[in-house]
């Protein structure tokens, strides 16, 4: 299996499955000097892992399964320090349940990867999806820790939120009630509004999907290159090889299909001796480099596959195929939102840390 590494100059390999020991990151090309912490990474981890209670509430939209997420710096960190070689990352797996996958082992999952795994490689790690499992982004966000750490050194600060859940969208966009709340969303009312709906749907044994906007503000005007290595076009890939990540836009996005070119251009102005934009329909990217403006992008996460209701679906042995009904079990994300918030950050710092360096 090719394609676990991302980044050019700021790389990040990551490795593990869902069941497996364990899952973890190598990463090449951190600059030296940089002050790392186990605490500093764990803090990000905390963010992503699976913890069905938050503050004494339980949360309906995440899995049961409770997973430490401790992570271990094997190397590349002397004294709180990067020493400027590879950093390897470790974190162990501590609550699996395979035995829960056991009837998926010729059976393929509706919405899942499954059948396009067997199809590619013959063979496929039916525990929770191996590979394709969300749970391989916990690698990704101890890598992006490291990231944004070096991102601070430039006044870059990236905030992603759950701006519409099962169905319900924010009204208002208020940072300081991003992690007051279980769905990670910027309006208070809203957020008890999708919990309301999100508790209903996992009722049923349904789940549902969303969208997460995200907000990167200190950007310099100047990062990233005009044709294939576009800076909205790199957040584009980073996002989408979230597996859940079926879309994106940026600024006015899917809208400005309905605009006019006086409508959708961002004007500009003289400012204190500064060129200033009276606009920020473009998201803060023109030509595929960024224009000194807050970056903006919102990407659609699809419902989770992994529902309790009886589904049609094949049982391939033996090279015989025949049609069967699915019942799923194990523990399950209703709407993985809150979860993927963290995995955005991540994704967007690697790139951008990859694009500074």
């Amino acid at each position: 299996m090719s394609g676990n590494t991302f980044g050019k100059n700021f790389k990040v390999t990551t490795f593990g499955e869902s069941h497996g020991a364990a899952l973890g990151c190598v990463i090449d090309g951190c600059p030296s000097g940089l002050k790392i912490t186990t605490e500093i990474i764990q803090k990000a981890l905390n963010r992503r892992k699976p913890n069905a209670v938050i503050d004494g509430k339980v949360n309906p939209a995440v899995t049961m399964r409770k997973e430490d997420d401790c992570v271990e710096i094997l190397s590349g960190v002397f004294n709180d320090t990067t020493e400027g070689t590879p950093i390897a990352l470790l974190i162990r797996n501590t609550s699996q349940h395979s035995s829960d996958y056991e009837n998926l082992k010729n059976t393929f999952r509706p919405g899942h990867a499954d059948f396009t795994y067997q199809e590619k490689y013959g063979f496929r790690d039916y525990r929770g999806g191996g590979r394709s499992s969300g749970r391989e982004t916990a690698a990704r966000v101890a890598a992006g820790a490291i990231a944004t750490e070096i991102l601070k050194k430039s006044g870059i600060q990236i905030t992603a939120y759950t701006i519409k859940a099962a169905g319900i969208e924010a009204k208002e966009i208020d940072f300081s009630q991003i992690e007051k709340n279980l769905l990670r969303c910027p309006d208070a009312t809203a957020a008890e509004k999708m919990l309301e709906k999100i508790n209903e749907i996992k009722s049923k044994g349904d789940s549902a999907g969303g969208i997460i906007e995200c907000q990167i503000q200190g950007v310099p005007a100047g990062l990233g290159e005009p044709v294939f290595d576009k800076l909205d076009a790199q957040l584009a890939k980073a996002m989408l090889s979230i597996g859940a990540i079926k879309g994106i836009e940026f600024g006015e996005g899917f809208a400005a299909a309905d605009l006019l070119g006086s409508e959708n251009n961002d004007c500009m102005h003289e400012e204190n001796g500064k060129i200033a934009f009276d606009s920020n329909h473009a998201g803060g990217i023109l030509g595929g480099i960024s224009n000194g403006q807050t970056i903006i992008f919102r990407v659609a996460v699809k419902p989770v596959p992994s529902i309790f209701i009886p589904q049609n679906t094949v049982c391939v042995q033996d090279g015989n195929v025949k049609s069967t009904e699915l019942q799923i079990k194990g523990r399950h994300d209703v709407c993985l939102c809150p979860r993927i918030v963290p995995v955005v950050e991540a994704m967007a710092a690697l790139v951008l840390a990859d694009m500074i360096i």
